[in-house]
């Protein structure tokens, strides 16, 4: 497969073309972002962790019956994936109180939530990715009724399988951003990528009930390198796939 002219650069991704029109050549990069933006770090390494854990991420989830838009991983770096009429949206489950959730709603930090919370943001630089509910979704014509009918279920599924997947790796899924999109034959789609970026992931190895993040949030809070905690979080998940008939580069 051959990488063709670049499409599209985000703050952690870069998307080509390539020869066949319904596959793109996602390449990942070591920048981490923080505040919009404001904050912003290369670590070597990053990209090539954050290729090899969503990897293995959607494949764990394609084991559990969750398809992605995810080809193959090409190289350290590199992913290909299926082109995709992407929905404009963050989909967030929260699990556990924590981030913008608490200071939106004024509640402590590590409060365990009653049930999931499913919360939609739009994805919008320039407006600082708003919170909306589904009426607004309908309204501007993101999504439809129909559309929101199969995303929600889905979400909440992926929810389930991820808190399972972390669980038997000793870390707690507190929250996670995902987005989806509609394959070329209408198919509804888990896309981008599941990383310590996109993920609060709280170490639970040693019992203890101390926060231990091994996720961006060590970026964002100035807390420490986040390289040490993305090789921890790859190497367990690396395990977890194997022992389930896995294989992983």
């Amino acid at each position: 497969m051959e990488k063709l002219e670049k499409l599209y650069e985000g703050k952690a991704k870069q998307l080509y073309a390539t020869d066949d029109p319904d596959i793109l050549w996602v390449e990942y990069k070591n920048t981490a972002t923080a505040g919009d933006g404001e904050k912003k770090e290369d670590f070597t390494g990053k990209g090539r962790l954050n290729n090899l854990i969503t990897t293995i991420i959607f494949d764990l989830l394609k084991a559990r019956g969750i398809n992605s838009h995810l080809v193959k991983r090409v190289n350290d770096t590199a992913q290909l994936v299926r082109k995709m009429d992407m929905f404009p949206l963050e989909i967030v489950l929260r699990n556990t109180a924590a981030g913008h959730f608490c200071s939106r709603l004024g509640v402590e930090e590590g409060l365990p939530l009653k049930e999931p919370v499913l919360e939609y943001f739009l994805k919008n630089d320039d407006l600082h990715d708003p919170f909306v509910n589904d009426d607004d979704l309908v309204a501007l014509g993101v999504c439809t009724r129909e559309d929101l009918a199969e995303i929600a279920p889905l979400a909440r599924k992926i929810n389930e399988a991820l808190i399972d997947i972390f669980a038997k790796i000793d870390v707690k899924l507190v929250d996670f951003k995902i987005e989806m999109g509609r394959a070329s034959d209408g198919t509804l789609l888990l896309a981008d990528e599941i990383t310590p970026d996109s993920c609060r992931l709280w170490d639970q190895r040693d019992h203890s009930g101390k926060v231990e993040h091994l996720d961006k949030d060590l970026f964002r809070r100035g807390l420490g390198s986040i390289i040490p905690a993305y090789e921890e979080i790859e190497g367990r998940l690396a395990e977890l796939a194997k022992s389930e008939g896995i294989e992983v580069a």
